[in-house]
């Protein structure tokens, strides 16, 4: 590792304890996972910016410090198995595959599932699997999951993924109607059904029924 890429890594980590990411498994995955090779083309000099980025689709790379605080969150132990609604550039996926057993992610738009595909074999992490689908249907045939991440704002928290999740699981869902008011959402659920709390503000892409017409 050069001079240079020690600095940037150590200036990356830095920025995340400054925007309250504190756990250190977290930390150590996100310092592991090089965000650079999820951000490709005119935005790729930006990619260790604090800030969210435009990847293909109309989509979008989730701020470093957002994806941190939704990954510590989730609260994961090596044994869990994760269901992640938006694979988008595959960036979150690999860090969760840093934390859990197995990650299954899924994404409506093919070109952005193959791209993450390839990206995950070429970074040797098999304990992810994609899927191309309409995610706000999870993934019934893997069900119940552990933890559930969905990196798009719903409405309110889906049921179909709030029936896929295990009880003591937790869900981290960006909820909101207006892509300026989302507020993100822990949900735990219980033996006498779902917990809510209230974390942040954020800002994500709408989660959309169904499949891309192209």
């Amino acid at each position: 590792m050069s001079e240079d890429d020690a600095t940037r890594i150590m200036q990356f980590v830095f920025n995340l304890r400054s925007n309250g990411v504190l756990d250190d498994r977290v930390l150590a995955a996100m310092e592991k996972v090089d965000r650079g090779l999820f951000v490709t083309g005119t935005f790729e000099n930006r990619a260790y910016e604090d800030t969210p980025l435009p990847i293909a689709c109309g989509q979008t790379i989730s701020q470093p410090s957002i994806v941190g605080l939704m990954t510590e969150a989730l609260e994961i132990g090596p044994r869990d198995t994760v269901l992640e609604v938006g694979t988008g550039s595959g960036y979150q996926a690999a860090i969760l595959s840093q934390l859990a057993r197995r990650v299954y992610t899924i994404d409506r738009h093919k070109p952005l599932a193959d791209a993450a595909e390839r990206l995950f074999r070429a970074l040797d992490l098999p304990n992810i699997t994609v899927f191309c689908g309409d995610g706000s249907h999870g993934l019934p045939g893997q069900a119940p999951f552990d933890r559930i991440l969905i990196t798009a704002a719903a409405e309110d928290p889906p049921g179909p993924l709030l029936a896929q999740l295990r009880e003591g699981g937790i869900m981290i869902v960006p909820v909101g109607q207006s892509d300026t008011v989302q507020r993100l959402i822990k949900v735990r659920r219980t033996p006498q059904g779902f917990h809510y709390d209230e974390l942040s503000e954020v800002r994500f892409v709408p989660l959309i029924d169904g499949m891309p017409q192209d």
